[in-house]
């Protein structure tokens, strides 16, 4: 038999699993990829043809091409070529195609038509009403009492679909899609459907029109952000066989939808050959309703269910017998007990603006049953570098779906290059379907917690917790507490108080899990409780944190507590210990939350604030900030994730050193404890204000006497950029600003104006650029506010 020659048309992950796949057939000669990317270019028996492409423009030129290098068997990845019509450039000379017809490929290139299609076949699907005008459609929005989904007709980039929340959202969007005519000719017509409540699948089915065969379900995860947020991509990340496709399931799939469809399709004179993509939505009472068809491989699906054949499947013979109408004349099988995981790294801003050009390494041997296939990457000067927004991705088999999770995230370690992101919780859901399954013998690790990475993470960080012990510390972790002796701490005498203070970071952590920066926050919650300890007078001693995720990722949380002993060890107070709880259920695999407790010790006659000593005309020293410190971040995530022009993988405008805008917002909140522990202990500070939710607007008053108000001169120091950036992008209200953000000065020192001097003379000893910004003066009787700025407009 001579070998067979094959032409791919793409240049995606999906075209990149296929030409691997067929690379392993011992039937297979030669693999073309037009134009391919910089992984499919890597391997021997394939060749990349950049030149050429699927555009129509191309067709007379790829059809020379086929028959100068005698290829066998063409295989179109994307849809556009599909519906465009290439499969009949080829087949009218003769060269078989793994690909549906023109008129077949209408399937996925008209939703209405697909519609229609289903009703006619009595396949199950959502409530719908197909419309070419935009007041039928309008009047047809007012009469439903259901919500809806909205679909421009045609291909759209994956960009046509809209899910609107309320009529009037859908009222816009239906105005946007027939009369802005935001997706072009696509919006010609729209499908006005009903919103199905539920659990997303999809099915391959490899057929020649006749016969058929379905491939493992997989889930597809198309939000940008962990737990299904943040704005619609490509996919970020697949795996199959997805749990909740149950054999009954998969009965109803076969029996309702994909025979009458492959049947349907036939008799209405347009037989399918290729691969049938099917979205399904199962509902909550399992019934499976079609929610859309695509006429070829999926992205990522294909890069997850490929590995699945065994290595008796020969995908290149499975092609061409379904080209020429006799699949069942091949054999097609699937791994028995394993499972796959595709996890996709973006390039950083993506789905919005995304740098290219950046070059890629991938750490050689990978673990074995683990994939890299390449999409959005081309080769430059010998060199694979970032081409597109979804650049890269790691599939990996194993014989559970956890195993094969972990060993994909193994995998995307593997792969470096700037500014790279990927989600962190692919497979969640099928996670959540586990935990409420009925089994017996159930162990603690089946129900989602591992004691022994528990023991583990104290493994790996006990060398660090040690290196934050002081005297009357010894900071030894894994026991059942902390022990502090106030003797050796030098707080021995009647006079001596404990002072405690527990705090956590607020939705900053969301940033940190989105930018897989996860020390800086350990340093916050160390900064949060020992600045609000020395704001009493009291020296930190002390810390104990807590630590709560879904699923104890080892290499974040060790990173997070290395965090907090650099924050332990800026304070000189010490680790003496913590809790690291794994609460399956609680939390969204990848997602944490933490909160620190701190305990220091004051002489009664250094307890802050003095304010039986403060007059007017004290003075008010600032000690400034790092920048939006901890507080606020529900305002600025809001300002970021609603941002069409900024992501946190943009670079931050006012950043001098190139950072991003998730770096920059991620630099940790100042801990101000060494700096002021002298002047609280010769008696020259009278009071401090942690400056932190809430500005200098409303943490001043809680430093000062209700005789007695703050008179704040805001010219007297520089506002920072970052924070003159956000207002201006966010159009925050003035007083808004002031009281949300800390506006640079993370700390106010109040002070005789006779000890203002040496006190200044101190903190820039100390490294500070300290600024006198403003006095104490008396309060009217019935004066409303405590504190007056004098301010400089910052927008």
């Amino acid at each position: 038999m001579s070998l067979l020659n094959v032409l791919i048309v793409g240049n995606g992950g999906r075209e990149h699993a296929i030409a691997w796949r067929l690379s392993q057939s011992a039937s297979v000669g030669k693999i073309y990829v037009a134009p391919g990317n910089g992984g499919t270019q890597t391997d021997g028996k394939v060749e990349n043809v950049p030149h050429l492409s699927g555009s129509p423009k191309d067709f007379d030129s790829l059809q020379k091409f086929a028959i100068e290098k005698e290829i066998g068997l063409v295989v179109p990845g994307p849809e556009q070529p599909l519906v465009d019509g290439i499969s009949g450039v080829f087949t009218k000379v003769g060269i078989p195609v793994f690909g549906p017809s023109p008129k077949a490929a209408l399937l996925e290139g008209s939703k209405a038509l697909s519609k229609t299609f289903m009703q006619k076949h009595n396949i199950p699907t959502a409530r719908f009403k197909n419309f070419k005008s935009f007041d039928e459609a309008a009047k047809h929005l007012e009469s439903v009492d259901y919500r809806v989904v909205l679909k421009a007709d045609g291909i759209a980039a994956g960009k046509g679909v809209l899910i609107p929340e309320t009529k009037e959202e859908a009222l816009q969007g239906l105005k946007e899609i027939m009369v802005d005519r935001a997706f072009g000719s696509a919006g010609d017509e729209v499908v006005i459907e009903e919103y199905l409540e539920g659990d997303e699948i999809s099915i391959l089915t490899i057929t020649d029109g006749y016969s058929y065969h379905n491939l493992p379900a997989a889930q597809d995860h198309k939000r940008i952000g962990d737990g299904d947020s943040g704005l619609n991509t490509g996919g970020m990340g697949a795996y199959a066989p997805a749990p909740i496709a149950t054999p009954d399931v998969l009965k109803k799939i076969n029996e309702k939808v994909i025979k009458p469809t492959i049947d349907g399709m036939r008799k209405d004179g347009y037989p399918m050959c290729g691969v049938l993509f099917t979205g399904f939505m199962i509902t909550p009472n399992k019934e499976p309703k079609v929610l859309e068809y695509n006429v070829r491989f999926g992205d990522p699906e294909t890069q997850t269910v490929l590995p699945l054949l065994t290595d008796d499947t020969d995908l290149a013979q499975v092609m061409l017998a379904c080209a020429e109408h006799r699949l069942d004349s091949v054999k097609i099988e699937v791994r028995p007990d394993t499972y796959a995981t595709t996890v996709v790294m973006a390039a950083g801003g993506y789905p919005e603006s995304y740098k290219k050009g950046d070059e890629i390494t991938v750490k050689t041997p990978l673990p074995e049953n683990t994939f890299i296939y390449h999409a959005g990457t081309s080769l430059k000067d010998g060199k694979v570098v970032t081409a597109g927004g979804r650049v890269i991705a790691a599939t990996a088999t194993a014989s559970t779906l956890r195993q094969s999770v972990e060993a994909a995230y193994v995998g995307v370690s593997h792969v470096s290059f700037n500014n790279k992101y990927n989600r962190t919780d692919i497979a969640h859901r099928a996670f959540r379907d586990a935990d409420n399954a009925s089994k017996t013998g159930v162990t603690y690790a089946d129900a989602g917690v591992s004691v022994e990475n528990g023991n583990l993470l104290v493994d790996q960080i006990k060398a660090k917790v040690k290196s934050t012990a002081r005297p009357g510390a010894d900071s030894e972790i894994g026991g059942f507490g902390g022990l502090l002796d106030l003797n050796k701490a030098g707080y021995n005498n009647d006079q001596s108080l404990l002072v405690a203070a527990t705090d956590g970071v607020g939705t900053k952590l969301r940033v940190a899990q989105i930018m897989d920066i996860h020390d800086t926050v350990g340093i916050d919650l160390v900064a949060m409780n020992v600045n609000d300890l020395v704001a009493q007078g009291a020296e930190p001693l002390i810390f104990l944190d807590y630590f709560a995720t879904g699923k104890l990722d080892i290499n974040v949380a060790s990173k997070f507590v290395g965090g907090v002993a650099d924050g332990c060890i800026k304070a000189g107070c010490a680790l003496v210990g913590g809790e690291t709880s794994e609460m399956p259920g609680m939390y969204a695999e990848g997602h944490y939350d933490t909160n620190g407790t701190a305990v220091g010790a004051v002489l009664k006659s250094n307890i802050l604030p003095k304010l039986d000593t403060m007059t007017e005309s004290n003075v008010l020293i600032g000690l400034r900030s790092d920048g939006i410190h901890s507080n606020g971040y529900s305002l600025v995530r809001h300002i970021i994730e609603t941002s069409k022009d900024f992501s946190y993988h943009s670079k931050a405008p006012w950043s001098k050193e190139g950072k991003t805008i998730g770096e920059e917002i991620l630099t940790p909140t100042k801990i101000y404890v060494k700096q002021l522990l002298k002047g609280i202990k010769n008696g020259s500070i009278l009071g401090l204000a942690h400056i932190t939710g809430g500005g200098l607007v409303e943490n001043l008053p809680r430093a000062i006497p209700k005789h007695l108000k703050a008179q704040v001169d805001m010219n007297t120091w520089e506002v920072p950029e970052i924070f003159k950036w956000f207002g201006k992008q966010g159009q925050v209200p003035y007083h808004d600003l002031l009281k949300t953000f800390n506006l640079g000065i993370g700390m106010v020192v109040i002070s005789k104006e006779s000890d203002a001097k040496d006190l200044l003379d101190l903190f820039k000893s100390e490294g500070e650029d300290p600024v006198i910004i403003g006095k104490l003066t008396k309060r009217s009787e019935g004066e409303d506010g405590c504190v007056v700025l004098n301010a400089e407009k910052l927008c």
